[in-house]
């Protein structure tokens, strides 16, 4: 079965980062995904150190998106860029983890554009060889979007986004991911 991971890089308790990716990796199991979620608020990985070994739980998560046919990777927007959350995890992680993997990209923000997130995010893949797949999800104005909490949840149990092309797009980069992974898998090692 076909693994699809998905990296929020948000903090807050109210996360609409999380709750977009819980949009796409719903739409990635229903295509028939095993599906896992790493919650960055909620693990223990101090400041990467190049000089060190093994921190925290950065090797139980180095190998769940190791061993991850397809990674959604989340961030809010800081400053016109990924959260260090996010990017903090991003140090720990390097073409071991993400070589022929497919990686579908969503950014969410409070207010201004997340254009340059998306960007940022694109370009730091590319370099540890990540097949970055072309559909991509920003959304501006998120907190407005994307209902977080048990009172947001769906009928299924699942977060919902409130605008229904973002959430049709959301739902349509979780299906991507999926697609692009499972022909990732299907290539000759010869091919890689």
């Amino acid at each position: 079965m076909t693994r699809i991971v998905a990296v929020s890089g948000s903090r807050s308790a109210d996360s609409t980062t999380r709750a977009a990716l819980r949009v796409a990796l719903g739409a990635a199991a229903d295509a028939g995904a095993e599906t896992d979620l790493i919650d960055l608020a909620a693990v223990d990985l101090p400041l990467y150190h190049p000089d060190e070994g093994a921190q925290g739980d950065s090797e139980a998560l180095k190998r769940r998106v190791r061993e991850a046919d397809g990674v959604l990777a989340g961030t809010p927007v800081y400053r016109g860029s990924y959260s260090s959350t996010f990017k903090n995890f991003h140090d720990f992680c390097g073409s071991d983890e993400y070589e022929n993997t497919a990686v579908g990209l969503l950014a969410t923000a409070g207010g201004g554009s997340y254009g340059g997130t998306l960007e940022h995010l694109r370009s730091t893949f590319r370099n540890v060889h990540a097949w970055t797949v072309p559909h991509e999800v920003g959304i501006q104005g998120a907190s407005s979007k994307v209902e977080t909490g048990a009172a947001a949840a769906t009928s299924d149990g699942g977060p919902r986004i409130t605008d229904d092309d973002l959430r049709r797009r959301t739902e349509r980069l979780g299906r991507v991911v999926l697609e692009h992974a499972e022909r990732l898998r299907e290539r000759p090692a010869t091919d890689a």
